[in-house]
């Protein structure tokens, strides 16, 4: 056992926060990237082609580092877990957007710390103080605030893509806790990894094919462009990153910090799309640095 580990969590310094909102900023471009992919690949078959990608990637990365791909002993059942709750977790999230607003499908999706928070608590002594809960709902309402300002669309939304996405919300908390709670959180980051793209991969084609999705339909070369980043930035190099600051750090106090995504999203929608940046978004940031702040408080 490391002395880290043997230690407990590592406080989140300076360097741990500026890793942290880089990432994120690294998703909100993704988010960005799926909806000008997905003009040529259909979402599900995007998700498993993007796994598939970024498995062979990370796969080479972690062989040119002399390290194995088989998982350890006592591992390798969770990496099959980890995987297929990754592949469940997009699929109800995708399946849940096409039935409600995207809007409030970001909002659900990024409940995903309050599961962490609460199954950290519960199941790996990592407590939920009175000042964290708050910094928590400050830095929700603050997300609410962010995506509130999207005209009609907030209030349309189907309770059966609501529920979807909050399951997916409730999936993304799980793989966090899962690799913090069991003997995954021994494995290399680059190994669990590339063992969670490698299982994902294959089941999140078979529900594009059980889908009816077309697939590859109309490829530009801005298509593969945005599919690119989504392989190379985000389902390689930020979920790498990710690994390792939930087996470094409180898994509830670096999953607050992906309230900043959805944030990160609107303020790059203003700079690449053109669309106004509205006094809600300030207010909004304002609210999300005020939650960060409690919930990082030592």
């Amino acid at each position: 056992m490391s002395a880290a580990t043997s230690l407990g969590p590592r406080p989140m310094d300076a360097g741990a926060a500026a890793t942290m909102v880089g990432l994120c900023a690294i998703w909100a471009l993704g988010q960005i990237s799926i909806k000008v992919a997905v003009e040529g690949i259909s979402p599900l078959w995007q998700a498993g082609l993007r796994s598939l990608a970024a498995a062979i990637v990370v796969g080479a990365w972690t062989l040119s580092r002399g390290t194995s791909l088989v998982p350890a002993r006592g591992s390798g059942a969770w990496s099959l877990v980890i995987g297929a709750v990754f592949a469940i977790e997009f699929v109800m999230l995708y399946l849940g957007m096409a039935l409600t607003s995207a809007a409030r499908g970001s909002v659900l999706l990024y409940t995903a710390p309050f599961f962490v928070a609460i199954g950290g608590h519960r199941l790996l002594a990592d407590p939920l103080t009175p000042s964290r809960i708050a910094g928590l709902v400050l830095a929700f309402a603050g997300v609410v605030v962010a995506l509130a300002d999207h005209g009609d669309g907030v209030a349309a939304g189907d309770w059966r893509g609501d529920l979807l996405c909050l399951g997916a919300g409730a999936a993304w908390a799980a793989t966090t806790l899962i690799v913090k709670g069991t003997p995954l959180r021994a494995e290399p980051p680059e190994r669990a990894l590339f063992v969670q793209l490698a299982v994902s991969a294959p089941l999140l084609l078979a529900a594009s094919l059980a889908a009816g999705e077309r697939g590859v339909f109309a490829p530009t070369p801005l298509v593969w462009g945005a599919f690119a980043w989504q392989v190379l930035a985000v389902a390689s190099f930020s979920y790498l990153g990710w690994f390792v600051m939930i087996r470094r750090h409180s898994p509830a106090k670096v999953s607050a910090f992906t309230f900043l995504t959805p944030l990160f999203g609107v303020a790059f929608a203003a700079l690449l799309l053109r669309e106004p940046m509205t006094p809600s978004l300030l207010g909004a940031a304002a609210l999300i640095a005020g939650g960060i702040w409690l919930v990082n408080r030592r």
